[in-house]
């Protein structure tokens, strides 16, 4: 494949198992975020339905299926729900600092047990401290890490009395939004729903920092355990046309298996 020096080449993955819907095969067109274009890059395929992993771009690119969708959540008009409003104040007593992305053995340990107690036989399943490290670090754009942590008499102007580590989310900042890359969080804590407060607190962050979208990856229309992804309303998905948004009560159709439309996208390269 040629192509100009600035302009990023695009390669396809071999066909493997799908990780969401059974008896489908999956694969990803990617390409490298590399240089001071990254960050500019990176905006422009996240518009387009690219995720990041690392220090690569990707959406899926499946020859049968369009079930996967990008979607993203319109910060300024979102209004949460009863139950979410009672998450945010269960976890009233965490408090959340965006800092560098950094890794340490704290968050690794945290890590380890999430993925011991819930993807026993993920892709993600066998990685170690130095692959935990790469994740975090290994990033060309602006990539935060905000660490969610009980508060101390003194949280409200000072680290210093800070508890436990409860939750991570490793979070890329655009220029339109905010993108959740990844997050992980004490499995021993299910009574605070953290992931359901880690996705409302970006909210309010992306809407203090003057952004209009959060961008929440994929849903996998026909996925159970995707469904939680619709819950954040108002949203838009990314469909053959453009953004459009995304109406809860309208009839969807089954995702097709022969759709001839561009594909939309899935999790990361593994």
């Amino acid at each position: 494949m040629t192509a100009h020096p600035q302009t990023p080449q695009f390669f396809l993955t071999s066909p493997s198992t799908c990780p969401y819907l059974p008896g489908q095969l999956e694969r990803k067109v990617f390409t490298h975020l590399v240089g001071h274009r990254a960050p500019d890059l990176l905006d422009l395929l996240t518009q387009g339905g690219f995720r990041r992993s690392q220090n690569i771009a990707y959406r899926p690119a499946c020859e049968r299926c369009r079930a996967c969708i990008s979607i993203r959540i319109l910060v300024d008009e979102f209004r949460p729900t009863k139950s979410m409003k009672r998450v945010r104040q269960t976890n009233s007593d965490l408090v959340g600092r965006m800092a560098e992305a950094e890794p340490t053995s704290e968050q690794y340990a945290l890590f380890r047990r999430y993925l011991d107690a819930r993807h026993t036989h993920g892709g993600m399943s066998e990685m170690s401290v130095l692959d935990y490290a790469m994740m975090v670090e290994d990033s060309q754009v602006d990539t935060r890490l905000i660490q969610y942590r009980l508060k101390g008499p003194d949280s409200a102007f000072s680290t210093r009395s800070d508890g436990d580590l409860k939750a991570v989310a490793l979070t890329d900042v655009m220029g339109d939004g905010l993108s959740m890359v990844y997050s992980y969080f004490d499995p021993d804590e299910a009574d605070r729903s953290l992931g359901t407060f880690m996705i409302l607190d970006h909210i309010e962050r992306a809407r203090e920092m003057g952004l209009p979208y959060l961008y929440l990856g994929y849903w996998v229309d026909g996925s159970r355990k995707m469904d939680y992804k619709i819950r954040y309303q108002p949203q838009e998905h990314l469909l053959p046309k453009g953004w459009e948004r995304y109406d809860p009560q309208a009839q969807r159709q089954p995702a097709s298996l022969e759709a001839p439309a561009e594909p939309t996208a899935v999790p990361p390269i593994r």
